[in-house]
């Protein structure tokens, strides 16, 4: 059971209080990214996971390096020497809203190449995930998804694609012919509904996922945020309830659901219990603040799936 995700990582700022960063100082440095988020979710829940990405000579890259070894996700990457890795800074204006800002146009992870894809390793992987930032950040970084995603095809990889759409980077417009083109390669396809409406029409969640397996991919899955996720599996339409849990942030949610789904995709399991585990999951990763650190492990899932017990772990 293996998984291998690609994608860029970048620094994460987080401001520690409420009020933008024109006047609040107090901050912490994490990191963050997709496709870094899913490799540290399917690691922790217990799946041979590696991430394929590209970073700067930098404290921020040694830092991303360092976090993922030590959640044992193997990783292959290029250090670029001559530019720094991406940051993004993310304050909150005032309480239940968060903003974030991007400092990622020519730096590493915008400038993955093909020739930086080590294509044994995705040929070794049960899966590869990929997401549509990777498209949406650079020309050469579209090629590199696309060489991967390829070559996933040739040897029988599974592809796993979650549209993860960034107004920030490109427009509907722009980047609907690309999202295509990537579906039609996949053979799982993720997409929050108001994702999957740049892609084809649809009035029900049902619609929307029937819509976008239409396209190629056997399986698809349109979540829906705090209404839970409807998934798709050959003619079998299952709907899972989202679990209600105290939100601390929400970043890294829908992640955290694809790790889970991953995980059991690999293992095996049926649809039902693909979807179960993904919600779980994602209900989880929104315990916490930060976009990796609440990831669940197994005894998280299990925990929060039973319900109830002491508050306190004595």
């Amino acid at each position: 059971m293996s998984i291998v995700t690609l994608g860029e990582a970048l620094g994460l700022v987080l401001a520690r209080r409420t009020g933008g960063f024109d006047v609040v100082g107090d901050a912490e440095l994490s990191f963050g990214g997709a496709e870094t988020n899913v490799a540290i979710a399917t690691a922790r829940l217990g799946v041979e996971t590696s991430w394929i990405g590209r970073v700067g000579d930098d404290a921020v890259g040694r830092r991303i390096l360092r976090t993922l070894r030590a959640e044992h996700v193997e990783a292959h990457v290029t250090t670029d020497v001559d530019v720094p890795t991406a940051i993004m800074l993310k304050d909150r204006p005032h309480l239940g809203r968060s903003r974030v800002t991007y400092y990622r146009h020519g730096n590493a992870g915008s400038r993955l190449t093909p020739a930086d894809v080590p294509l044994d390793v995705i040929a070794a992987a049960d899966v590869l995930h990929v997401t549509g930032i990777g498209l949406a950040l650079s020309p050469t970084s579209a090629d590199a998804v696309l060489h991967a995603v390829r070559h996933a095809r040739e040897v029988g990889t599974a592809v796993s694609f979650d549209v993860n759409h960034r107004s920030k980077l490109w427009s509907h417009a722009d980047a609907a012919p690309r999202y295509r083109e990537l579906v039609a390669l996949a053979d799982v396809v993720f997409a929050g509904d108001d994702e999957a409406r740049i892609l084809v029409d649809g009035d029900s969640p049902e619609a929307l996922a029937r819509g976008l397996q239409a396209m190629g991919p056997a399986l698809a899955v349109v979540k829906l945020g705090e209404h839970g996720a409807l998934g798709i599996d050959a003619d079998d339409v299952l709907h899972v309830d989202a679990y209600r849990v105290p939100v601390a942030d929400t970043v890294g949610a829908g992640d955290a659901f694809v790790g889970g789904y991953l995980a059991e995709l690999v293992r095996g399991a049926d649809h039902a219990t693909r979807l179960r585990t993904a919600a779980a999951a994602g209900a989880c990763a929104c315990r916490a603040e930060g976009d990796w650190e609440a990831m669940p492990t197994p005894a998280d899932v299990a925990e929060l799936v039973r319900g109830g017990g002491d508050p306190v772990d004595r």
